[in-house]
């Protein structure tokens, strides 16, 4: 296939553009690398069926028709990113989801997005069902990105039940591994930079609080695995393998033979105090559950960032 990447040369749009590569097909990554990084794809870049295209997503751009397949990646995905660029993330949802659409749409092409746990927000079922409609707040300081996904998801439903386009829809839960920017101030990559430099690890809260932790090599086979399906969605994207932040905090520890300690600081606002997913859905439906155990994985995401220094 001929493949769109919008967000391609962030943390998991670039391991998708790598394995769209790997299993034959031509890739186009869109990207304004404001969260993004070309080094990301630098690898990829010497393949005469890999280009890439640097403009903002929810601007008018241009690319060489047509395609087989439009992926939506096209967001600040960490809370320090998106809370700095509300405005930005706001219209990577609305204005750009409507255009990658619109090409998705013309080309007759199967248009996957890229959804997010936190359409669920602070969830009140547990472990969360794609039917589970959530506890949301519109105005809160994270509703520039929870909402701007729900904004999205709505627009890829009423392209499908208005024009017809073939869709699919994915909520992703925590994916971590590889290529995640040291600074973007999510939980993995925070305790990982943390313990190379043997600092003490900060728990927000009292590190209760739990996530479910995908490694992306996982997350991109289920993607693909959705992509290559006739399954609209949404589908839960993410491993069940619930653990505390403090547990998180200790593995990496262990992983790195740091033993600074932990600090404690006040718990962000509307931080979800629980996120799990049920992958039923995925299980049935794709054949797909998560493969790498936590410790495999945040080992290799150490030699990642270690190397890096």
């Amino acid at each position: 296939m001929r493949v769109l990447v919008a967000g391609g040369a962030g943390f998991l749009g670039s391991h998708i553009c790598e394995q769209l590569l790997a299993r034959g097909d031509s890739v186009v990554a869109l990207d304004n690398l404001s969260t993004g990084r070309r080094s990301n794809l630098s690898h990829l870049e010497a393949d005469p069926r890999m280009s890439v295209v640097i403009a903002d997503v929810s601007r008018p751009f241009h690319v060489e028709r047509p395609f087989d397949a439009v992926l939506n990646f096209a967001s600040p995905a960490s809370p320090p990113a998106y809370l700095l660029h509300p405005l930005e993330t706001m219209a990577a949802g609305s204005d750009g989801t409507r255009q990658l659409l619109d090409i998705a749409s013309e080309d007759g092409a199967r248009y996957l997005l890229a959804s997010t746990s936190e359409i669920y927000g602070d969830p009140t079922v547990h472990p969360q069902r794609e039917d589970y409609r959530g506890n949301v707040d519109t105005i809160g300081p994270r509703s520039v990105y929870d909402e701007a996904k729900r904004f999205a998801e709505t627009l890829t439903m009423a392209y499908h039940r208005a024009k017809g386009t073939d869709v699919a829809i994915a909520r992703l839960f925590n994916t971590y591994g590889p290529r995640l920017s040291p600074g973007d101030g999510r939980v993995v990559s925070n305790f990982i930079v943390q313990a190379l430099e043997d600092r003490p690890l900060t728990v927000y809260g009292d590190g209760s609080q739990t996530r479910s932790l995908c490694y992306v090599d996982d997350e991109v086979r289920g993607l693909i695995a959705l992509l290559d399906s006739e399954i609209t969605g949404p589908v839960n994207l993410g491993n069940p393998d619930e653990r505390t932040v403090l547990q998180i905090a200790h593995v990496v520890q262990e992983i790195v033979g740091s033993g600074s300690g932990i600090t404690y600081a006040p718990l962000p606002e509307q931080d979800p105090v629980r996120r799990c997913p049920d992958i039923t859905l995925a299980r049935t439906g794709l054949g797909w559950e998560p493969e790498i155990e936590l410790k495999v994985g945040l080992t290799r995401t150490v030699e990642y960032f270690a190397s890096l220094v």
